[in-house]
């Protein structure tokens, strides 16, 4: 008897690991469409192979228990960049890594169990399914505020650079990740095989009108005048900061800035924290930055990452200087990086200022006020956003419209796979939403300019040394994204889950 007892324990936790190992599979194989790879047909499938083996799952429990393990696999593929800043002083943080990319993982997949426990609780029998669909997205959206936000890594966010991107004008990340979701659906939701035809004749119905719909939107405004230069040093993070390497970065920024250009920029951009120390004891800096750029004429300005200091407090700046050194405009980052620019529950128990991974003083950053347009004359109003920022479409939907987005960053902490190129795309959503053109300067890439419908006009590779002189693109009017926001996508996923949650109580509990 204590033979057989054995043999069924092992026989349990065997099944346990298959099924752990098989949803997890799903899980990295959903995140195939995350940039750089952007294969989201084969993330379709893992999510109609996980929708047709979750019927089998019984209590809200078991779902829970499912989505968790497909999300964990999703995030940690998704995510595995965030390991980089702990290799920057391996010596000191890289023992961290492999505990911060599996709490990370695991934490984030929290949201996933989370809806596939709701979407269990809320409906029976199949359209368990579409309560879970409806149950992602909202879940998904949670994340842009729970705990200051991290929407990354969105299961839409494989749509970006496709047709299916257009369709953010209207309604957000929000709207691509449901029409992912709703293909899969459509394929799995019949139980009779005509049915099941019918749905995924229905997928390829949605599938190839919203591909057309979206190829067909491709008019541009045409370009403001101005031209606008993009600097690009390319100081990887390990040697930025090196005393014998800081001179050599500056230099190189003053090398490209003035590197003689017909017509010359009206507009020079320099990356985040660009400059080797503070804005308020920048001894000779700010001239020979100044002096860079007289050669382009007097009405030349240049635009740069800085760090600043007032009051004790330290700041994640961008300043703007004409020709004479003086500073014309100033903005501080207020969307930190938690435990990269400040420390959250240390800072609410000991005050503001202490220190996370990318801020070079003793005391971490202050938040600044909140965002703000910049008035630049002929180039129009600028929104500034530095590095994070940008992936938060909230912070685009100021009370004054811009004419477009300058976004400053230093996307060398999120090393050279796949990172660089996920903040890159999210750039290119948070242009389609707004209809407003993004110029973006990286400090080791990748830079680009984007036009008004997500389109990447011109860039610098990841790892180049370089500068791009490029015309500044033209803005679509306000889109409906840009006036409504998420609340349309909202009231639409409600509708589901509820809808859902009715139907169920009228279908047959899954066996």
């Amino acid at each position: 008897m204590p033979r057989i007892v054995t043999q069924s324990r092992t026989a349990l936790w065997r099944n346990r690991l298959q099924l752990a190992g098989g949803y997890g599979v799903l899980g990295v194989l959903a995140a195939a469409g995350q940039a750089p790879l952007g294969w989201w047909p084969l993330s379709l499938v893992a999510l109609v192979l996980m929708f047709q083996t979750l019927p089998g799952a019984g209590d809200a429990r078991a779902w829970g228990v499912r989505l968790w393990l497909a999300g964990t696999g999703f995030f940690g593929a998704s995510l595995f960049w965030i390991v980089e800043p702990f290799l920057v002083e391996p010596e000191s943080h890289a023992w961290m890594a492999p505990f911060a990319l599996v709490g990370m993982a695991a934490g984030m997949a929290l949201f996933w169990a989370l809806a596939g426990w709701l979407a269990a609780r809320a409906a029976s029998g199949r359209a368990r399914l579409v309560a879970l669909v409806a149950a992602l997205v909202l879940l998904e959206l949670a994340r842009g505020w729970v705990l200051t936000g991290f929407p990354w890594a969105m299961l839409g966010h494989g749509l970006i650079g496709t047709p299916f991107m257009q369709l953010a004008a209207f309604t957000g990340a929000g709207g691509l990740s449901l029409v992912l979701l709703l293909l899969a659906l459509f394929a799995v939701l019949g139980k009779a095989p005509g049915q099941r035809a019918a749905g995924a004749l229905a997928a390829l119905a949605l599938l190839g009108g919203l591909w057309l719909w979206g190829g067909a939107h491709a008019t541009l405004p045409p370009d403001r005048e101005g031209v606008v230069r993009l600097v690009q040093p390319n100081a990887p993070q390990a040697e930025k900061w090196r005393e014998e390497n800081i001179y050599m970065f500056f230099s190189r920024l003053l090398d490209l800035t003035s590197a003689p250009a017909s017509p010359a920029p009206d507009l020079v951009l320099w990356p985040e924290t660009a400059v080797p120390f503070l804005l308020e004891h920048a001894g000779d800096g700010l001239m020979m930055m100044a002096d860079a750029m007289a050669g382009h004429g007097p009405r030349t300005r240049l635009g740069f990452g800085v760090q600043r200091i007032e009051e004790g407090r330290f700041f994640n700046s961008l300043a703007l200087i004409d020709t004479q050194a003086e500073v014309l405009e100033l903005y501080d980052k207020h969307h930190l990086v938690p435990f990269g620019e400040y420390v959250p529950l240390v800072e609410r128990l000991l005050g503001p200022g202490y220190a996370g991974f990318a801020a070079r003083q003793l005391q971490g950053y202050s938040p600044g006020p909140g965002p703000r347009v910049l008035d630049l004359g002929p180039l129009g109003l600028a929104l500034p956003l530095i590095c994070y920022e940008a992936i938060f479409p909230r912070h685009l939907r100021t009370p004054t419209r811009p004419d477009w987005v300058m976004q400053i960053t230093n996307d060398a902490w999120f090393g050279d796979l796949s990172g660089p190129y996920q903040h890159l795309a999210q750039a290119r959503l948070r242009a389609v939403e707004q209809g407003l053109p993004v110029l973006r300067v990286a400090n080791t890439g990748v830079s680009a300019v984007i036009d008004a419908r997500g389109g990447v006009v011109a860039a610098l590779e990841l790892g180049a040394t370089g500068y791009l002189d490029m015309p500044l693109p033209g803005a679509l009017p306000p889109t409906f994204y840009a006036r409504l926001g998420d609340w349309p996508v909202l009231l639409l996923l409600l509708t589901l889950l509820g809808g859902a949650a009715l139907a169920g109580r009228a279908s047959t509990p899954m066996r």
